[in-house]
């Protein structure tokens, strides 16, 4: 099975890298009766990032690397040797990449737009190193054998949506020419050939005109009910969410035989952009009436008046022939136009732009709950403080029980109907009550 070159959505799986553990130590040096504790800390795991690149045009190398895992925290040592901190993972996606967070219920959470340049957004958090036994010495402890374990580093499953930034977007039926169109006003070379999808992917170009410049994005695949599933589907509708003006390309020859179904293919297009978004709808739109030299001139011209009467002369109309590049002047001044327009309103996605939960938690409250005959506590300060807590070490493990007692897990276990020998579940670790 081939996979295509241009790839807009992808999902990967990243890792922060785990904290590094603290370490026990003492100095050991002749003469030095007294030396203490001199563990170091353990270094942070390594944070991945997100970054905007400029370069990068598609999604298709994540199709074949999916997974990605920043650098651990090294352990620390003695004679207070702090562990390393692992590097962060930068991870290089296009402008325009929408970041979405999988969560648990399998729903997508906005995380960011990363629409400017070399932009950077946090996806996974490295994990904390753990104290060292010198962190822990006090005046009434001078030899503590305590340590933490480095916390783990976030693991997050990613949803990367591409949307191609371009000032303008080509639309229109199969074949009416947006291909062309775009060859001859800028210096893309699509593919193009006379049948149905020659385009099964968007073409980006830019136009040079005065010293104005601006990028066209020609959208494929758009045919009646593609709003359902038909043809290429709404696929690369997505792209035309950030243009700031649309060309409605409409090949005009079918007038020669019947108007109506010329006016009939620009509502096919109209209908199935405000089905897929009545956002989209409502952005400038130039209607271009496409292939005009197949006609005479005065036909030309009545057919334009026509159709200026059928929809009301609410749009421009202007007549083009992208082939014999006739009436390109005319057009490029009119995007042009549309795109110094002050009064005009830009809409540039039509996503939610809150913020993202992300990775903070709501709340440091604790909660226990009952499940079968275990009792699970939940909370982000306990969950850490366990997951830190080097069980092998005696004074670690005597120190977690006084903090339990410190935060109240007792009296919030007892209110739940605890008893002696039932099992009590924090951070994936299983604990048996006692009193």
């Amino acid at each position: 099975m081939s996979i295509p070159i241009f790839v807009d959505q992808a999902k990967i799986f990243v890792e922060a890298g785990k904290g590094g553990n603290g370490c026990v130590s003492f100095r050991r040096e002749k003469f030095v009766p007294y030396g203490g504790p001199d563990g170091g800390n353990g270094g942070d795991g390594g944070s991945v990032f997100l970054r905007a690149n400029t370069e990068i045009t598609t999604l298709y190398d994540f199709i074949l690397k999916p997974h990605y895992k920043a650098e651990d925290g090294q352990h620390g040592k003695g004679k207070n040797m702090h562990g390393k901190n692992g590097r962060d993972l930068y991870i290089d996606v296009p402008c325009g990449c929408v970041v979405y967070k999988i969560a648990e219920d399998n729903q997508k959470v906005f995380i960011k737009d990363l629409k400017i340049p070399y932009e950077t957004v946090i996806v996974a958090k490295g994990g904390k190193g753990g104290r060292g036994n010198a962190e822990f010495k006090s005046s009434t402890n001078r030899a503590p054998k305590i340590a933490e374990l480095g916390l783990p580093g976030e693991k997050v499953t990613l949803f990367l949506e591409l949307k191609l930034i371009a000032d303008v977007g080509i639309i229109g039926l199969p074949n009416a020419g947006k291909s062309t169109l775009l060859s001859v006003l800028t210096s893309a070379k699509p593919k193009i050939a006379d049948y149905p999808f020659t385009t099964l992917s968007p073409n980006l170009g830019v136009c040079i005109y005065d010293n104005f410049k601006f990028v066209l994005c020609d959208i494929p695949g758009l045919i009646e009910d593609a709003h359902k599933g038909k043809g290429l589907g709404t696929e690369f509708l997505r792209h035309i969410e950030r243009t700031k003006i649309l060309i409605h390309l409409i090949d005009i020859t079918p007038a020669n035989e019947d108007f109506e179904i010329l006016f009939k293919n620009y509502k096919i297009i109209n209908n199935e952009i405000k089905s897929y978004s009545k956002v989209l709808i409502k952005k400038p739109m130039i209607i271009v009436l496409n292939k005009i030299d197949v006609f005479e001139e005065n036909l030309i011209k009545k057919i334009v008046a026509k159709f200026n009467k059928k929809i009301k002369n609410k749009l421009s109309v202007i007549p083009i022939s992208a082939v014999k590049k006739q009436n390109l002047d005319l057009l490029i001044k009119k995007i042009i136009y549309f795109l110094n327009k002050k009064e005009k309103t830009e809409i540039e996605s039509i996503q939610s732009t809150q913020e993202p939960e992300g990775f903070i938690y709501k709340s440091d409250n604790i909660i226990v709950e009952k499940q079968q005959n275990k009792f699970v506590v939940k909370g982000k300060k306990i969950e850490e403080l366990v997951q830190k807590t080097n069980f092998s070490l005696e004074e670690s493990v005597e120190r977690l029980q006084r903090i339990f007692k410190k935060l109240g897990i007792e009296k919030l276990l007892k209110k739940k109907g605890i008893k002696p020998g039932d099992k009590v579940v924090i951070a994936g670790f299983e604990f048996e009550y006692y009193e």
